[in-house]
């Protein structure tokens, strides 16, 4: 069976496996079956583990590598643009309104280029996809600062973010393929990863330019030596036996065997994308304005950023501890509710005293943002087979996208006509109820196949 067989592969194995030796069983889970047509068993052994040239624990560190430096690339081409806006506006002669928008593009293409992955992972094979991500993402970031027109930086800029949507989308489908029986130990790896590469761009960008003593173009391309990197492993991942029979068998049959029905059906699809696109929308509100929100309040400007950036690397321990603890829970709905708690309690914070609690609200904020590496997992666990999995991601993330798109308009609206932040927080706080309500139906033990 090939890696291709896995995405398509839609036959259940037993209903409630034994955990394996080396992490935590996924609750209500079966073994997914690996190229050999054995099952991923205990330990997480992985299927055809010496094509590399090595056994299997050198194909699973090399895989286990791959995600890391694949993770810590989706996030540098958003967070760097940020920390270097105003110069690049300097430079371009760019708008105030194209600024603006720039914040909502990520999430569009994000939605748009992510709706590709599935069929681009049957024809070539996830990790083929990937690789092909990052190769985009490096291109994008090396080229982009060498535009001399708006126009040109937003179209580059996408290719970067078209790269980033599919690896987006495919990062639950590799976790799933490779490490069925760690789910949530491998997706706390790759969502710390993550978070600990938008904190370190978002922090170090300005810092490095300046130390180079050079301008914003080198301040925003030198990011495409971390994308150069995280290329190489997956290269070696593509061209492995698993993913070259993929593609032989792409034509043979397998891609029938995959779930039928409509995902639009599926009321758990429905949750997790309302799921998702709400707690974007709350990361995307907190990264672009929270720092404004305590500036309005008399805080320093230097304070308020070293306030946005306790809120994002909370985000590193968490991302790598609450995956795990979700894996062991047979509901998540527990999780679910004590980040909405968090959420609503730091904007209550941010709407009674802004400035006196700074630090505690920014904390609280962190917590809550963990939402996300909550919803990838949940992803992965909602789906027995990779080729559900891949669906559901797909539909899931562009979806929620879509979703958070309005929300930081929405804010920087109310703000500009209201004067104030009483009726933005409000807005923040009353999206965190339905968040948690869509959360909670999301985490019921459940699958996609069950339900099309």
């Amino acid at each position: 069976m090939t890696e291709q067989r896995a995405l398509s592969d839609t036959a259940a194995a037993p209903a409630r496996p034994a955990a394996g030796d080396g992490g935590p069983a996924v609750p209500g889970r079966g073994a997914v079956p690996g190229p050999s047509g054995r099952p991923s068993g205990a330990g997480g052994t992985l299927p055809d583990a010496g094509e590399a040239g090595g056994g299997a624990g050198g194909r699973q560190l090399l895989v286990v590598l791959g995600l890391v430096l694949a993770a810590l690339n989706l996030r540098p081409a958003i967070t760097s643009l940020g920390s270097l806006m105003e110069e690049v506006r300097d430079g371009l002669g760019m708008s105030g309104t194209v600024a603006g928008l720039l914040t909502s593009v990520p999430a569009l293409c994000f939605a748009v280029f992510g709706l590709a992955a599935p069929r681009l992972a049957r024809r070539w094979g996830p990790a083929t996809v990937v690789c092909a991500g990052l190769v985009a993402i490096t291109a994008g970031l090396a080229v982009r600062p060498l535009m001399g027109g708006t126009a040109a930086f937003l179209a580059v800029s996408a290719l970067a973010l078209a790269g980033i949507a599919v690896s987006n989308v495919l990062m639950p489908v590799i976790v799933k393929r490779w490490f069925p029986d760690r789910v949530g130990a491998m997706t706390g790896v790759y969502s710390m990863a993550l978070s600990l590469g938008t904190a370190v761009a978002a922090a170090a960008t300005v810092p490095l330019t300046g130390a180079l003593d050079a301008g914003w173009r080198l301040g925003l391309g030198m990011w495409a030596v971390l994308g150069g990197l995280a290329v190489l492993p997956w290269f070696a991942i593509a061209r492995g036996r698993t993913n070259r029979e993929s593609r032989a068998a792409a034509t043979g049959g397998a891609a029938q065997e995959a779930p039928t029905g409509r995902i639009a059906r599926s009321a758990t699809a429905w949750s997790l994308a309302v799921f998702f696109g709400l707690q974007a929308t709350g990361a995307y509100i907190t990264m672009g304005w929270m720092p404004q929100i305590f500036r309005d309040a008399g805080v320093s400007a230097s304070t308020a950023g070293v306030l946005l950036a306790v809120t994002m690397v909370m985000g590193v321990p968490l991302s790598f501890v609450l995956p795990r603890i979700a894996a062991r829970l047979r509901h998540q709905g527990i999780l679910v509710v004590a980040l909405g708690a968090c959420g609503l309690s730091g904007y209550a914070g941010l709407w009674l005293a802004p400035a006196g609690g700074a630090w505690a609200w920014a904390l609280l904020l962190g917590i809550s943002n963990c939402a996300f590496p909550l919803a990838l997992t949940m992803i992965g666990m909602r789906a027995r087979t990779s080729s559900g999995v891949v669906r559901l991601s797909a539909f899931a993330q562009c979806t929620g996208y879509l979703i958070s798109i309005p929300g930081p308009l929405l804010v920087g609206a109310l703000y500009q006509h209201s004067d104030g932040w009483g009726l933005p927080i409000a807005l923040m706080a009353s999206l965190m109820v339905p968040q948690i309500v869509a959360g909670v139906l999301a985490g019921r033990d459940r699958t996609l196949e069950d339900e099309l």
